[in-house]
């Protein structure tokens, strides 16, 4: 059996804490011959500007390049606050995915059955929610240039965003959205300003080119961001796969995330090109939840975001889908048992603590692989 090489960063908060329960998974795959992997450990954002004063180093830029996929933890909290800002402990992330490429970042909603009454929304409105929000990773305003504060005297200043997409980002990060569609419900909604935005006008342009050139066969709708938001908070299920930039992918996966109830459930997938040689792509997976450093350390955090993540790399690093719909059957079933992280448990309810819930899960698991 060939080994896959995986690198882990667990990262900054309860990216430690999470990243140790996908670390008990891979061993319970790696023991039962269910698979093989080789894991390396680096550090990435605070951790890391603690030890060598930046977000992440050249080092762990070639071990990245080099594993077959990465798992990401968190990264960032109030420690690092006033650390110069090209080395802040998110710089270890947006170098990750520059630098590899990771342009297509996809961010699934699902509301397991057990969470529906959860949600802050009726549950007629969410139960069964299955949604992706892919958001392209590596354009836009965070990387356009220039990005300045500049000083007018007078004790005023300017701040200056770049908002920039060329044709081939929005033409690449479009067919992922149309082939990830194929595979679901068949329907694509573009989402962008163009009421407002020159890079709304192009982006529902090349959209629709692309569409017309190469997937008729696919249901394709477009709407306005703002709109975009306050559909997803009235009848989500309208949708399949939502496409849509750096900027309001960011706002509008967050928003898709609490309608399952918890930030701690949903996990992201971050995929490069395909090398037409070797047949395979860069790839990191994370956890949407961020590095909570309010619970850090306390050992309540919920593992689900990261272990799904994992799943998500069996799915679309390793043609495991049989293996990845294992993991999130054992997922369901510890949900169905009526296991509940303090995010997810309904008021006065009882709660476990991290550990207890990864344990949960390893055991559906192993119980469905036998």
């Amino acid at each position: 059996m060939t080994p896959h090489k995986l690198l882990l960063l667990p990262g900054d908060g309860i990216g430690p804490e999470v990243m140790a329960e996908v670390k008990r998974l891979i061993d319970v795959f790696n023991n039962k011959g269910i698979a093989r992997f080789d894991i390396e450990e680096a550090l990435v954002g605070g951790c890391c500007y603690d030890a060598h004063k930046v977000a992440i180093t050249d080092a762990t830029m070639d071990k990245a390049n080099a594993a077959d996929a990465i798992i990401f933890g968190s990264v960032g909290g109030p420690k690092w606050d006033k650390v110069p800002y090209d080395v802040r402990p998110e710089a270890g992330l947006l170098r990750l995915r520059k630098d590899l490429q990771l342009y297509a970042n996809i961010r699934p909603a699902i509301c397991y059955p057990a969470l529906a009454d959860g949600s802050s929304l009726k549950r007629e409105v969410v139960d069964g929610l299955d949604i992706i929000i892919l958001r392209e990773l590596t354009g836009g305003v965070y990387f356009g240039e220039p990005k300045t504060i500049t000083d007018l005297g007078n004790n005023q200043k300017r701040a200056i965003d770049t908002q920039v997409y060329d044709t081939y980002e929005i033409e690449r990060i479009s067919r992922v959205a149309f082939e990830l569609a194929r595979k679901r419900r068949n329907k694509v909604t573009s989402m962008e300003k163009r009421n407002v935005m020159k890079t709304g006008v192009l982006w529902h342009e090349v959209v629709d080119e692309i569409h017309k050139r190469a997937f008729k066969d696919v249901q394709l709708e477009h709407m306005l961001a703002d709109a975009g938001g306050m559909q997803l908070v009235r009848w989500p299920k309208q949708f399949d796969v939502i496409v849509t930039d750096n900027l309001f992918g960011d706002m509008l996966s967050d928003v898709a995330a609490m309608l399952t109830g918890s930030l701690g459930m949903l996990p992201s997938a971050s995929l490069g090109e395909i090398n037409p040689k070797t047949k395979k792509r860069k790839a990191l997976y994370e956890p949407v939840h961020g590095s909570a450093p309010d619970i850090a350390g306390k050992g309540v955090a919920n593992p689900i975001a990261m272990i799904a993540s994992f799943a998500m790399a069996l799915r679309y690093s390793f043609d495991m889908g049989k293996e990845a719909d294992l993991v999130d059957a054992a997922i369901a079933a510890a949900l169905d048992k009526g296991l509940r992280t303090a995010d997810i448990a309904s008021p006065g309810a009882k709660s476990i603590g991290t550990v207890e819930m990864g344990s949960a899960i390893i055991a559906e698991v192993e119980r469905l692989a036998a």
